[in-house]
C-alpha cells in the first residue's frame, strides 16, 4: 500500500517512528529491535512506520529490512537524502516513501528527486519548517506535505509556527498535511489536528514509553471525551484526573449550570467558553457556540472552534425535548462531529456505534444536582467513550 492511501482516512492518522537516538536528545532507546518495536505500533494503530536509516540516530538500512519482514504497513524512510542513489537504496531496502528535508535541497534537486521517487513508486514526504520551505513545498507537491516543529539547525521547538504554517496550507488542495514532532499528549494531536494536520509523525514519545502500543493508541484514538457544565474547581480537577480531552465552561443565560468563569484547567486537556448565538471572550482555548432560539436556552445545533476557526459541528438534542432518531441522523453529517445530548456512562459507547462522532460532550447525565458533578459518574463516562 502506498503511504499516500494508508493516511487517506476520515480522522487523524499516525506515522509510528523507530529510532533509537536523536542528535538534539543523545539516546532515547539504544536497544530497541525493529522485530519487537514495529508490531507494537502497528497494535496501537499506525497507519504508517518511520524508519530512521541515518547512523546519527543510530540506525540503518537494515533496520529498514528487518520492518520490512515484520509488518505491511508503509514505510517511510527517514534520512538525509539528496541524490537518486540515496532513493534507490531504500526503495530497495523496502520503503514506500521517502522523506524530502528542504532545509538541505534547492529547488532543483528537489524536483528531481520527487520526479525519481515518483518513478521509482516511492511516495515523497517534502518536509518544510518556514514559510520559504512550505511554499516551495507546496509549489512542488500535490502530495505530502510534513511540518516540523523542530527547526534542525538549532534543534528549537516551536509548534506554535508549526500550527501556524498547518493553518495556512490546510485549505491547500490536495495536500495531505503531516505534522512533525513534538507530540507527546493527545492535546498536542488535537491541537495540531485543529491546525490542519491530517496525520501526526510520531516517535520519540512512543520509543519512550513502556508500552508504545498503549500510547499511540491514546495519542490519536477518537472519539475525543468533553465534560461540560463545570462551575466547581474539584469538579475541573477530577474531570480531568479522569481524562477528559475539553472541560466546558457555559455562559449561557437561564442555563443551571452557567459558570462563574473559565476555571484552572491542566495542560492536559483545553478549556471552552459554551455560549449561545455569540461566542464570550473569557481566556477558554475553544469557543463552543450553539444557535439561538426563541424561547428557548439553545438551539440544538452549534459549533465548536478555535480562535482561527477550526473545529466541529456541534449536534445536540433540542432544549428539554426528545428526538429518537438523533444518532441516527447524527451519524449523517459530514465532517468532525461532536454528539451531545443527554450521553452518560450506560449509553455513550452506543451513541458512538451508531453516530460515529470525532467528540462526545456530557453535563447533565454526569451531576448529582445541576452544576456539580458525580465524580465516579464522571470516571464512568471517560472510561466508556475510551472504551
Amino acid at each position: 500500500m502506498r503511504l499516500s492511501e494508508a493516511l487517506g482516512r476520515p480522522q487523524l492518522s499516525a506515522i509510528a517512528e523507530f529510532k533509537r537516538r536523536s542528535p538534539s536528545m543523545g539516546d532515547i532507546r539504544p536497544d530497541a529491535r525493529v522485530e519487537e518495536v514495529i508490531p507494537a505500533y502497528e497494535r496501537g494503530g499506525a497507519s504508517a512506520i518511520s524508519v530512521l536509516v541515518d547512523e546519527r540516530f543510530a540506525g540503518s538500512l537494515d533496520d529498514l529490512r528487518a520492518a520490512r519482514t515484520v509488518t505491511d504497513l508503509p514505510l517511510l524512510a527517514k534520512g538525509f537524502f539528496s541524490t537518486e542513489e540515496h532513493l534507490r537504496e531504500v526503495r530497495e531496502a523496502g520503503a514506500d516513501a521517502a522523506l524530502l528535508i528542504l532545509r538541505d535541497l534547492d529547488d532543483e534537486t528537489a524536483r528531481r528527486l520527487v520526479g525519481y521517487a515518483a518513478d521509482s513508486g516511492l511516495d515523497a514526504l517534502i518536509e518544510a519548517h518556514n514559510d520559504d520551505e512550505l511554499h516551495r513545498a507546496m509549489k512542488l507537491s500535490h502530495g505530502l506535505i510534513g511540518v516540523n516543529a523542530r527547526d534542525l539547525s538549532t534543534f528549537a521547538i516551536d509548534r506554535d509556527e508549526q500550527h501556524r504554517l498547518l493553518r495556512f496550507a490546510r485549505d491547500y488542495e490536495p495536500a495531505y498535511m503531516v505534522a512533525e514532532s513534538a507530540i507527546h499528549s493527545r492535546r498536542d494531536a488535537l491541537e495540531a489536528e485543529l491546525a490542519g494536520a491530517q496525520a501526526v509523525l510520531v516517535g520519540t514519545s512512543l520509543m519512550q514509553a513502556s508500552d508504545p502500543a498503549a500510547k499511540l493508541r491514546d495519542l490519536i484514538a477518537r472519539p475525543l471525551v468533553k465534560v461540560c457544565g463545570l462551575t466547581r474547581q474539584d469538579d475541573v480537577d477530577a474531570a480531568a484526573e479522569a481524562g477528559a480531552d475539553m472541560l466546558g465552561f457555559i455562559f449561557a443565560e437561564g442555563s443551571p449550570r452557567q459558570a462563574p468563569a473559565v476555571l484552572d484547567v491542566p495542560a492536559t486537556a483545553m478549556s471552552v467558553a459554551v455560549s449561545v448565538g455569540e461566542p464570550v471572550e473569557r481566556g477558554a482555548d475553544l469557543v463552543q457556540v450553539y444557535e439561538a432560539e426563541e424561547r428557548k436556552v439553545r438551539g440544538r445545533r452549534g459549533y465548536l472552534a478555535d480562535e482561527h476557526g477550526c473545529g466541529a459541528t456541534v449536534l445536540d438534542l433540542p432544549w428539554d425535548e426528545e428526538d429518537p432518531e438523533h444518532w441516527t441522523e447524527s451519524r449523517k453529517v459530514l465532517g468532525r462531529t461532536m454528539l451531545a445530548g443527554r450521553l452518560g456512562p450506560d449509553n455513550v459507547r452506543s451513541a458512538i456505534e451508531v453516530a460515529q462522532p470525532w467528540a462526545v460532550d456530557a453535563a447533565s447525565r454526569l451531576e448529582s444536582e445541576p452544576g456539580i458533578k458525580d465524580h465516579a459518574k464522571v470516571r464512568a463516562f471517560v472510561e466508556a467513550a475510551r472504551s
